[in-house]
């Protein structure tokens, strides 16, 4: 599969000189992966730089007695920076990257991507800057795990989730994993939301009844 000019498709790609651009164009590769695949493990040996050119993945990282927590998701336009660390620390994945989409991939291989880092002082500005911001996400993520109160960070997830829509298709078990924290602690808040009729439960679903009393929940 091959999509010309798509170094146009990422904010920092599309700032690069052109002939960087092109050397990105020449060697990069478009795949596909489905819904639910799984693109990267702590079992895998990154071999390529990872762009998303289209849909969803999301990063999370389980502890040794099957915990989750969702460090981050990438979205369109975006790069991997979990895929960057390890490639530049040769050092195999310490997270799971799954598509929560249909997606579409342009991978770089290593050795272009080695060559282009050292070559390119544009190209490695971009690499570097790209680590850099995705940091300071993980580091609210610690933040928020370490500090933040369990049912603001839910009200907050719930509103994101739901967007413009009302109704979420989730489980307690998954929201545990998005927020890492236990199954039972989301549970007892949701029936907390319920009670205060903000929310709806039912099998598999949610239903927001007062969006704006959740909101103002976030805003303390």
């Amino acid at each position: 599969m091959k999509i010309d000019n798509w170094t146009d498709r990422f904010a920092g790609t599309a700032g690069l000189p052109r002939p960087v651009q092109d050397r990105l164009t020449t060697v990069g590769r478009a795949i596909r992966v489905k819904a639910g695949e799984v693109i990267f493990s702590p079992t895998h040996m990154p071999d390529s730089l990872l762009f998303l050119y289209e849909g969803r993945i999301r990063v999370s990282q389980s502890s040794e007695v099957g915990r989750e927590i969702v460090l981050y998701r990438i979205d369109a336009g975006d790069s991997c920076v979990l895929t960057t660390a390890c490639m530049l620390a040769e050092e195999a994945y310490n997270a799971e990257g799954v598509a929560e989409t249909d997606v579409i991939l342009i991978k770089l291989p290593k050795q272009d991507f080695d060559k282009l880092v050292a070559e390119e002082e544009a190209f490695r500005k971009f690499v570097f800057a790209a680590y850099s911001r995705r940091l300071i996400d993980l580091l609210r993520v610690v933040d928020d795990v370490a500090f933040g109160r369990i049912d603001v960070r839910l009200a907050e997830r719930l509103l994101i989730l739901a967007g413009n829509q009302k109704e979420i298709q989730t489980t307690h078990q998954l929201l545990a994993g998005e927020l890492g924290t236990a199954r039972e602690v989301i549970s007892r808040v949701l029936h907390d939301f319920q009670r205060r009729a903000m929310i709806l439960q039912s099998r598999g679903r949610i239903t927001l009844q007062d969006k704006a009393a959740l909101k103002k929940l976030t805003l303390g």
